[in-house]
Formats: structure tokens, sequence, C-alpha cells
């Protein structure tokens, strides 16, 4: 039987605490120890222990997924542009907003390291402060390989593994780390593509005043002026893919496993939860909807499940200035055989 495509009125409760802190009380271990990189002996898997017990993340994804984030700010900058004097990000042709790929994956990494820390096999690879060099350091040492000396293919290899095995967004994301000591190249299970607003924004210019000054020689002016850039409203969309055979891969895959994945989620519901700042504004994600396939290769075109969610206006909100000015539309109905929509927030 048939269902009618689903209208998501905003207001309706939502799960931002699911799953917040169902991975805090692990215990990491790190349990590399080489060899091949098949699912029963993959030295990407680490082994935590509970107050009750002992717990294996070693289940592998086994289905693939694409995803719909609907996140929104008010009267902040989601993404400032270095070369247009940090303004909001926007199509120059068609006046819709912007936000880069990187800029999400940050508060992703961000998210993981306050949760996590350092934990083995949870440690962030792309970190500020921290040369990547030095991490392939540590690679090389860890596997028996001698830092400076050039390394064959199956000893690069071997380093690979250990980076995946250690490094959560190494393992999620990817990473090119032929630089220094050659740790090889890692493409990502898990890919993220470029925000665009609902509706075209309005960059936005606020200036603003100092009570102070900064050098000891303008003391005499008493107060300086500055400004902000701002978007007084937008609702952004962004779409990913999540692949369970390039995490899976004999020789190619990273590890990234089904724990792997729930931490992904809790940190695209979070994220901005702890990145606050007076530059952003008030950001918030709305809407999460996951499409998951029975397969590994999948059973639907990406494109095909993304034409299900639609947003669109409510009433005669112009311009809009929240998110019940929207409404976001769910086809349910038109799923195609194979494929689940689950709605996580």
């Amino acid at each position: 039987m048939n269902r009618p495509a689903e209208i998501t009125k905003p207001g309706k409760p939502g799960c931002l605490a699911t799953g917040f802190s169902r991975f805090r009380n692990l215990e990491p271990v790190n349990s590399f120890t080489g060899g091949t990189s098949d699912t029963a002996n993959n030295p990407n898997i680490s082994s935590f222990t509970l107050s009750k017990g002992k717990y294996l993340m070693n289940t592998p994804i086994k289905n693939r997924y694409e995803f719909v984030l609907l996140y929104d700010v008010e009267n902040g900058n989601p993404n400032g542009d270095p070369d247009a004097g940090n303004m909001p990000r926007i199509d120059a042709e068609t006046g819709y907003g912007i936000v880069t790929d990187v800029c999400l994956k940050r508060k992703i990494r961000n998210y993981v390291e306050l949760v996590k820390g350092d934990a083995s096999a949870y440690r962030i690879y792309v970190k500020e402060g921290i040369p990547l060099n030095r991490n392939h350091v540590e690679a090389y040492v860890a596997v028996g390989l001698k830092p400076g000396a050039k390394a064959a293919f199956a000893e690069v290899n071997k380093a690979r593994q250990w980076m995946c095995a250690n490094f959560y967004d190494v393992r999620t994301f990817g990473a090119v780390m032929s630089t220094g000591d050659n740790c090889g190249q890692v493409r990502g299970p898990v890919q993220i593509n470029f925000s665009r607003s609902i509706d075209p924004i309005v960059q936005q210019e606020v200036t603003i005043t100092r009570l102070t000054v900064a050098r000891i020689e303008d003391a005499e002016k008493e107060r300086t002026m500055g400004r902000k850039h701002i978007v007084p409203y937008a609702l952004y969309r962004v779409e990913g893919y999540i692949s369970a055979k390039l995490a899976n891969d004999a020789t190619k895959g990273t590890g990234f496993s089904q724990a792997d994945l729930e931490l992904f989620w809790e940190a695209l519901v979070n994220m901005f939860e702890h990145d606050r700042s007076a530059a952003r504004g008030k950001m918030a994600v709305r809407k999460l909807i996951a499409f998951q396939h029975e397969s590994e290769l999948g059973n639907a075109p990406a494109h095909k499940l993304f034409e299900l969610v639609k947003v669109e206006k409510a009433g005669q909100a112009n311009p809009p200035r929240g998110f019940t000015d929207y409404n976001v539309i769910i086809d349910k109905a038109g799923a195609p055989a194979g494929v689940t929509v689950i709605e996580k927030i």
C-alpha cells in the first residue's frame, strides 16, 4: 500500500541527544598487528573494553547510504570566503549561499575529537598545529619501518593500514599521505558535497564599534570601528554518500565500521552544538534524512533518492526568517525497491 508524501512541519521534536553519549564509556585499546586487510583479519579493527564485557569494533557496514542534511544560520556567517574579505560564500551567478565540504568536515572532526580526545582509533589526522608528516613518522615506527627511507609497496600498505586503524578521519574521509614518509593514499567511504542555500542570500555588512584601541599610539582615538559580515537567515541543504564497498574492499578498504557510522551520524547532528561563536551566529541542524540500501553496491541512483526530499516555502514568507517559513516534503512512497528512508531528525 502506497503512502502519501510526508510533509514535515518545523517544530517537530527531533533527536538531538540520540546516541550523544553511547560511545563515551569505551576504553580504546590499539589492536594493530599488521597482516592482511580482509574483514576477518583486518588490522583496522580496534577493541574496546566496557565495564560489562568486551565490545569489538569489527562489524563492517553492509549497506550503501546517501543522506540529505538541512541546517540553518541566523545572523551569522556560516562559511567566510577569504578571497572576498571573509564575506559569506555565494554563487555569484545565482546569489545562492555556499558552504564548502571541508567546512563541514572540520566541524565533524572537531566533534569527534571533543568526544574521543586522542583515544586510539579515534585520533584526528588533519589537526591544527600538528604537521601531517609527523603522523607518517609515527606510522613508520609503529609498523617497523625506518623513517626517511624509501618503502616498498607492501610496506607502504602496512603504514596505510596503520593510519586507517588509528585516525578516524582517514578511514572516514580518506587522505593523501604521500608527503614525507609515504603512507599511501586513501579513498574515503564518506563524501560530502558543497552545501547550497534553499533561497538566494543577502550578504549583510554590519558596522561595529570598540570602546578601546589596540595600539598605544592611537590612544587618543578612544574607539575603533569594525565590520561583521552576516546572513540574516538562510536554510542550507547538503547531500552526502557512504560507500560500504570503499569501507570493506579487501585491498583498498579503510575499515570504516558500523560503530564509525553511528559516530558519524552523531557528529552530523551535533556538530554545531560545540562550535558556537559570535561570527557564526545561531546555527542548527534541522533535518537529517538517510537512504539505506539493502546491498553494498546500492539499489538506486543517488540523484533519484535526493529528489525525494523537497523543501518549499510555507505560505507567503518572503523573505524567510526562520525554519518555520519552510515545509520539508519527504516522498517515502516514491522510494525505489530495496531502499529504506530513515528520518534521523
